[in-house]
């Protein structure tokens, strides 16, 4: 899977030219998710991962990523507490708008693979990959501001779910998540 990205990240950067200025960049932060149908709450995990940005137009860009995410829900049944954790391998492609103060808006579409899956109830675990699909697909919508000749910057996302993440059930992976990027190179003014 590495390589798959590495070698789609180095094709697309030579079709944009040298002179496109692609951008590379690190990031990391908080889920907040849930799934769908289920009266489950808010789980709090964490994501992480890497991301290139290749401009398309003056304020326009493409910017296709590679991010761990954890998700899953929680809930409280009797006075036991379940937990289903759901590790996600996710490769969003986003159309990012950027406007001259910093300020951006990005939305495009999906795809999870994944990596893990666990249930927990009270003190007893096990893993049950098995019960749920390998990919998930969802759409996300994000804003965020990066700092001007700085290269750092806040987002906020939301994925919501479009597929159904288990055979024979209606529940959907939907997250919020907050974080931190670092572009690496030249200002990302655009």
């Amino acid at each position: 899977m590495k390589k798959l990205a590495l070698v789609l990240t180095v094709f697309t950067a030579s079709i944009f030219g040298v002179n496109a200025q692609v951008q590379f960049g690190v990031k990391a932060g908080a889920n907040f998710a849930n799934i769908t149908g289920g009266g489950g709450k808010t789980l709090v995990s964490f994501n992480a991962g890497a991301l290139v940005k290749l401009p398309l137009a003056d304020a326009l860009s493409l910017q296709p990523e590679v991010v761990y995410s954890g998700q899953g829900a929680k809930t409280t049944i009797s006075g036991t507490d379940y937990k289903q954790t759901l590790n996600y391998l996710n490769i969003p492609v986003l159309v990012k708008y950027t406007i001259p103060a910093g300020v951006f808006f990005e939305t495009g579409p999906q795809i999870g693979f994944l990596m893990s899956a666990k249930a927990k109830a009270g003190d007893q675990s096990e893993s049950n990959k098995d019960a749920f699909k390998s990919t998930d697909f969802a759409w996300a919508f994000g804003a965020g501001y990066v700092i001007p000749d700085v290269n750092l910057g806040v987002d906020v996302r939301y994925n919501l779910g479009v597929t159904k993440i288990a055979d024979g059930s209606d529940s959907k992976n939907t997250c919020f998540q907050v974080g931190l990027f670092y572009m690496f190179g030249e200002s990302s003014k655009k």
